[in-house]
């Protein structure tokens, strides 16, 4: 099983154990020991960056193991892995932000069974709870600003596997994705438009 380092920490640089290396298509598959990649899935894209001086052009989780596939092929041993600052920042900024529009969503209560955190497609979808009271784009976009104007820093935990994620006094989610470490850092976020249908009800949402 790959050891997943973005669980407890937020390093963009690391120095990594390469196990195997295989031909893969025109690309090279590559298993590590640890990783500082978060793969694609629970709603969030995968990273890209570099192993040594190979390009890691996605990440996906297979079984166990996370795979990074790579342009070139690299030498089992240790290697210097770095991550695309950029495309990294935006992901946590985006899966952030989902949360505190759930967090919201579930203060009206809604309870959201589905979130995609990608960029140009935010969304997350919620279904009514027994006093679920009527959800407007305006009163979530001044919620969502009060929270992300009180700073709350991130607090996560990992108990047998299972890892929860938070912000100060807010409820916390099940989540294995990457997030910021205060919410001053998610930055202005839109709330695009909600939609109802056959009893789910979508907001859409940006980050600029």
């Amino acid at each position: 099983m790959t050891e997943r380092l973005f669980f407890t920490h937020d390093h963009l640089t690391a120095e990594l154990e390469v196990l195997r290396c295989t031909p893969h298509e025109d690309q090279f598959a590559v298993i590590l020991q640890s990783t500082i990649f978060h793969p694609q899935g629970g709603g969030q894209p995968f990273d890209t960056g570099w192993l040594g001086g190979s390009q890691v052009l996605r990440v996906m989780q297979q079984a166990e193991q996370v795979v990074h596939y790579v342009d070139q092929p690299v030498e089992p041993g240790p290697i210097n892995a770095r991550i695309d600052a950029q495309r990294r920042t935006l992901h946590t900024r985006l899966h952030s932000a989902g949360h505190l529009i759930g967090n919201a969503g579930e203060r009206l209560g809604w309870m959201p069974i589905k979130a995609h955190h990608w960029p140009g497609e935010g969304k997350i979808t919620f279904i009514r709870g027994e006093a679920a009271q009527t959800m407007e784009a305006e009163a979530l976009q001044q919620q969502v600003n009060r929270w992300i104007a009180a700073d709350y820093p991130r607090h996560m935990k990992l108990e047998e596997g299972t890892r929860e994620v938070g912000f100060g006094e807010l409820p916390a989610y099940a989540c294995g994705g990457t997030h910021v470490q205060a919410l001053g850092e998610v930055g202005q976020v839109t709330i695009l438009a909600l939609s109802e249908k056959k009893g789910a009800l979508s907001v859409r949402y940006e980050i600029n």
